[in-house]
């Protein structure tokens, strides 16, 4: 097979041997030292890659995760859509929006927004609340309480300031956070 005759081509005459030899062969450099074998660099702007640069920890300083995140970030904020109906208790949430009804207990959010086609009825702690639908339960909002006029508000709530558009409703036990903590620090 190997050792037969390398002149004769399957055709059966001529000379396979003639006709590789006049293919070039590109001269091998498998060690360059000058980097001739590396893909040409562009001549124009350096390449930048599209990843974020990792910063690194200053000891002292807060930590990434105590940063307080972008509120209109949407991986911030919770959507309950006019549809939905949910029941629970909500954990993280920075910006809690209802537009459906929700029956929950929210602390430790930043804010929450109910639209006028929202319900939200249970416990909220939170520092900024707008309220422009129904909130029945315990409302704790430690900065601005809006009430929207087509807001209706019932129950225990406590506020640091309170906006009441013309139109809107509130009812039940309220009082301004400072008067709370004055009549708490009285009773004791």
């Amino acid at each position: 097979m190997f050792g037969k005759d390398k002149g004769k081509n399957l055709s059966g005459g001529g000379n396979a041997g003639a006709g590789a030899a006049d293919i070039p062969s590109p001269p091998l450099k498998p060690f360059s030292k000058n980097g001739s074998h590396a893909p040409a660099r562009p001549t124009g702007a350096p390449f930048r890659p599209e990843i974020p640069r990792r910063m690194s920890e200053i000891p002292g300083a807060p930590n990434r995760a105590d940063r307080m995140l972008s509120l209109d970030d949407d991986a911030n904020r919770l959507t309950i859509g006019r549809n939905i109906n949910i029941t629970g208790e909500i954990t993280a949430c920075e910006k809690l929006v209802v537009e459906g009804t929700i029956e929950a207990e929210l602390n430790e959010a930043h804010s929450i927004v109910v639209k006028p086609s929202g319900h939200f009825k249970g416990q909220a702690t939170v520092n900024e609340a707008d309220i422009g639908g129904r909130f029945d339960g315990t409302l704790v909002v430690r900065n601005t309480l809006t009430i929207r006029k087509e807001g209706r508000v019932s129950g225990s709530v406590r506020y640091g300031r309170i906006v009441i558009e013309s139109g809107g409703e509130i009812s039940g036990d309220m009082a301004s956070l400072d008067a709370a903590a004055a009549a708490g620090t009285t009773n004791d």
